[in-house]
């Protein structure tokens, strides 16, 4: 057993001491380093150039501070390595910056701002990257679902409820209600960006500051929509976290329940669907199998994604209103990890969807099983036949409960057996038999949004309206970003 002395000794007796150190400074250093190298460089000179421009900094002091800045961006931020004469990575970036251009304009970078603004816009700049990026992903994924819907709206397939046969519809239809899912949450994530994408900078500690800064040219000069006008709320907030955070959460849950779908149409019992070589892997020791490892990891990953995301609800949850370490070291790589896993696994499904089969033949079989067309008999006898519908449904549900117990098919009764149990009306072999083919049960659902192959078609044809528009909108985005990163360079020139 350790004395106390031995550890004191040990540990140190100033800070910080060396359990604080490999706990907690390189772990946050190495975070720092891996995730906001870039976005603390832009910052930087997005800053520099705002100072000169309102005359806080002379022209030359600027470009000396600038191409200081320019040269250290340059460097291998893998050789940089947590130092305990300095707290973490910007303090050793300004320390390097002094070596280079000398301490005083060095510490002029950080006139008009404090650490709290600073990691703050950190956090935005980088998390409105990531949420673009899984939208380009969202957006992958939703031309594949487009592409097999198209190839499958005359593809009729049993649709469950309450995970039992229900009705026929088809694979088109399923996917088409797969992509529409997948918009919404897109629409999530990119209301998140709308909130992320704003400017902290300027704020300061938490009261903006006493020089005459222009916090409007920041938010331009980085690309930000406007600025958070409240210091206070600027530097308290987390609400950026929470709504990026709940976007991430609902696209990984949503997509969870159709992942598992997926994994059920791939089962040799089911057979519905069968995924492509390169996504299987063969049993080990049973060479007969082709595992599904792909959708398997898509699975977990999802899941992964949305635990690291309610982590940072959690770590959220009942924090004080204000500039605090729970919003800041511990929980921002929370959130860049969920991105990362949510990103895997819209890659990883992706390439599952564009590549996969369906097997039409064995689905329209199984769709004529589990009685799952009689909702069309009775709608038949009221709409063809003046039945009222709670009758008609009576009469159906008898056939039903009938048929389950001796084991019969609808299509293996035939008209003249039912015919017995309709008083007044009779029904002929062409109408029993659309009845019993799920064929025609797909087509007269052709209402708006219904399984029928010309509404299928409309509803494609506009999903590839709205994807096209939306990808568009994304690539205006984009633009606005890069255009900030080219205004830096006008100005720096």
């Amino acid at each position: 057993m350790i004395t106390r002395e031995a550890f004191v000794k040990s540990e140190g007796c100033t800070f910080p001491g060396q359990s604080y150190v490999e706990a907690l400074l390189k772990p946050v250093f190495n975070d720092q380093r891996d995730y906001l190298f870039e976005a603390m460089f832009a910052l930087h000179r997005a800053h520099v150039i705002m100072l000169a421009e309102q005359h806080l900094l002379h022209g030359d002091d600027a470009k000396t501070i600038l191409e200081g800045l320019n040269d250290l961006s340059r460097i291998d931020r893998t050789k940089l390595h947590y130092q305990p004469q300095y707290e973490d990575l910007f303090f050793t970036i300004e320390s390097m910056l002094a070596d280079l251009i000398g301490e005083d304009l060095a510490g002029n970078v950080h006139m008009a701002r404090s650490r709290n603004d600073m990691g703050e816009g950190m956090y935005r700049y980088v998390l409105r990257e990531r949420i673009l990026s899984l939208v380009k992903d969202v957006d992958l994924l939703s031309e594949a679902l487009l592409e097999q819907a198209g190839d499958h709206i005359e593809s009729v397939m049993t649709a469950h409820t309450h995970t039992q046969p229900a009705q026929p519809t088809t694979f088109g239809h399923y996917l088409l209600a797969i992509f529409d899912n997948v918009q919404r949450d897109r629409k999530r994530l990119l209301q998140a960006y709308d909130t992320v994408n704003q400017s902290p900078l300027g704020a300061a500690a938490i009261t903006t500051t006493g020089f005459n800064i222009s916090r409007e040219r920041l938010a331009e000069l980085l690309g930000f929509d406007g600025v958070l006008e409240n210091a206070y709320d600027a530097i308290g907030t987390g609400d950026y976290l929470l709504e990026t955070a709940q976007a991430i959460i609902s696209l990984m849950v949503n997509m969870g329940r159709w992942i598992q779908e997926f994994l059920r149409f791939a089962t040799h019992e089911v057979g519905l669907i069968r995924v492509a070589d390169p996504y299987v892997q063969i049993s080990s020791i049973m060479p007969q199998k082709r595992n599904p490892v792909s959708i398997e990891h898509s699975r977990a990953l999802a899941s992964r994604s949305v635990g690291n995301a309610n982590t940072v609800i959690q770590m959220l949850h009942n924090t004080p209103y204000g500039d605090i370490v729970d919003t800041e070291d511990d929980l921002q790589p929370m959130l860049y990890k969920s991105f990362s896993d949510a990103s895997r696994a819209m890659k990883l499904m992706h390439s599952v969807i564009r590549t996969m089969s369906f097997n039409k033949d064995h689905a329209v079989r199984e769709a004529r099983k589990n009685l799952i067309v009689i909702t069309e008999f009775a709608d038949v006898l009221t709409r063809d036949h003046g039945i009222s519908f709670r009758k008609a449904h009576k009469i159906a549900a008898q056939i039903a409960n009938e048929s389950v117990t001796a084991r019969r098919e609808l299509y293996d009764w035939t008209v003249d057996d039912i015919n017995q149990y309709l008083n007044g009306v009779s029904l002929t072999d062409e109408e029993w038999n659309d009845i019993i083919d799920p064929n025609v049960f797909v087509q007269r659902r052709s209402v708006l949004g219904g399984t029928n192959c010309n509404e299928v078609e409309r509803m494609l044809a506009n999903r590839h309206d709205v994807l096209r528009d939306q990808q568009s909108k994304l690539n205006f985005l984009e633009g606005k970003l890069e255009n900030a990163e080219r205004k830096r360079e006008m100005a720096f020139k």
